[in-house]
């Protein structure tokens, strides 16, 4: 019986060694690591052979590889060992599009460095870097396209763009200056994200991580320096919304927004938990939600929020742009929905020097006929620089119905320091606290066109000369209770074309 068992299992042994899936390195394939060599044929061979033989693992050894596209295979795991870096062309024929579609400014786009397209179980990770090296590409480009740099700049390549795939994961790699977006994931289901750093600047549209119509999505323990938005959902297509989207302890650094959804919002975003982030450094929007081109955002939470140096913490919009960005794939959609959102736990120390001067923290807005409905803000605490007069305090908002969805569109200021809301309804703000650097005339809470408001446990810092602390303006009913008040102003509320109670 020993003798039985002692062979089964060296026979199981063999199958497992036979079964076990082989390592294609690179270098076997011709690829050289001098920097200078275009490997894209070469590391292409080895992706394919890799793939021909059931899947396994292409690794890129330490050096620089110089390569245009490559494309990723099903059941291949491409792996960057320490000191590995494959390295963009500056060439942007060296660039295929495999996936093309137009994005929120109208441009045609697509194009990559790294690529799969309809493709399962695959992965990247390592200790390794991909470098795009977009300002160098971007300086030979504009030596011989000569169109507006509005027109010229889709045609460089993104660099990473995993397209309709599954089972995909990205850990521990370095991902760095690409030509456009840095990382763009586009109706993947079961994606895995993990411990990726991301560093992307030099050139415009230096998106750092986005999350486009997936489903069953993990984010953790990343690090992004981006150029433009750090974290970014969007959904290009109409026909996969974001979804089941769990994101944790996330550092980010932006140009623009650090936790943004939208501009692009065809699909809907719903059931996406973001929690324990830093944001610092960031230029245009701590948390930006946006949806203006039909899109459903429903269901989400974010908490645990910590900002420093950040330009107007918080943006949450509901509009009517309604773009289309697949051209002859989808139609033009009516106006969505804004509901059920919950932010908490938010630390903000929001930038002097904002796209609102004065700045102030936190917008919130719809448009005529559309509410933003049911969002509580709780345990909100924001610092702000205050400067606002009485003048300001009477400061008109344009509507921007169809506009792009930005902070500086509701320019060149807003009538509140703390939060200005319109087109609102079902808005819970519990246990909301600001700090102001210089007196600030404007109320801290301004709402317009609302109704079902809650004002509870607010601390409310001592001004001096404000007309009110708290200003309603159409709102059709309000409580406000609990709230420690210095300070003084002529009112604590003032309602103003009441329709309510």
């Amino acid at each position: 019986m020993r003798s039985v068992i002692l062979l089964l299992v060296i026979l199981l042994q063999g199958m497992l060694s036979h079964a076990r899936q082989p390592d294609f390195l690179i270098t076997d394939y011709g690829a050289k690591a001098d920097g200078v060599t275009l490997n894209s044929a070469f590391i292409q061979a080895a992706i394919d052979a890799c793939a021909a033989k059931g899947g396994g693992k292409v690794i890129v050894p330490a050096g620089r590889f110089l390569t245009g596209t490559i494309a990723l295979k099903s059941n291949v795991t491409l792996v960057l060992q320490k000191d590995a870096f494959i390295v963009g062309s500056t060439n942007v024929n060296d660039y295929q599009n495999l996936d093309p579609f137009t994005d929120g400014l109208g441009v045609d786009v697509g194009y990559a460095l790294v690529v799969a397209v309809d493709q399962q179980n695959i992965a990247i990770e390592g200790e390794g870097s991909i470098d795009g090296q977009g300002k160098q590409l971007k300086e030979v480009q504009i030596a011989t396209d000569k169109r507006p740099e509005g027109e010229r700049w889709g045609r460089r390549p993104f660099l990473l763009r995993v397209v309709r795939c599954s089972n995909v994961r990205v850990q521990g790699v370095k991902l760095m200056f690409a030509a456009a977006w840095t990382s763009h994931y586009f109706q993947c289901n079961r994606l895995h994200i993990e411990g990726v750093k991301i560093i992307s600047h030099g050139v415009a549209h230096n998106d750092g991580m986005d999350i486009d119509g997936c489903q069953h999505v993990t984010i953790s323990n990343c690090d992004i320096e981006s150029g433009d938005d750090a974290l970014c959902f969007k959904t290009t297509s109409s026909t996969m919304a974001c979804r089941d989207i769990v994101v944790s302890n996330m550092r980010l650094k932006s140009g623009h927004g650090a936790i943004k959804m939208g501009t692009e919002s065809m699909a809907p975003f719903e059931n996406i938990r973001i929690s324990n982030c830093y944001i610092y450094n960031t230029n245009n929007g701590g948390i930006k939600l946006l949806t203006v081109d039909g899109a459903h955002l429903r269901n989400i939470e974010i908490s645990d929020i910590t900002m420093v140096d950040v330009k107007t913490p918080i943006l949450l919009r509901l509009g009517s742009r309604l773009s289309v960005f697949r051209k002859g794939k989808d139609t033009q959609q009516p106006t969505g929905t804004f509901e059920n959102v919950i932010i908490r736990n938010v630390k903000a120390e929001a930038s002097a020097n904002a796209q609102l001067k004065p700045p102030s923290g936190i917008l919130i807005t719809g448009v005529p006929g559309h509410y933003i409905t049911n969002v509580t803000l709780e345990n909100i605490s924001i610092r702000l620089a205050g400067g606002g007069t009485a003048e300001h305090a009477r400061q008109v908002v344009p509507e921007a119905i169809d506009k792009y969805p930005e902070v500086k569109t509701f320019g060149p200021l807003v009538p509140a320091y703390g939060i200005w809301a319109r087109h609102v309804k079902g808005l819970k703000l519990n246990n909301v606290s600001f700090t102001l650097d210089s007196n600030d005339v404007r109320p801290a809470f301004v709402c317009e066109d609302g109704d079902e408001i809650t004002v509870t446990n607010w601390n409310i810092p001592a001004t001096t000369g404000a007309e009110a602390l708290i200003r309603l303006d159409q709102v059709s009913s309000a409580k406000i209770r609990n709230n420690k008040v210095q300070g003084k102003a002529a009112a604590f509320v003032g309602v103003e074309r009441s329709n309510g109670s």
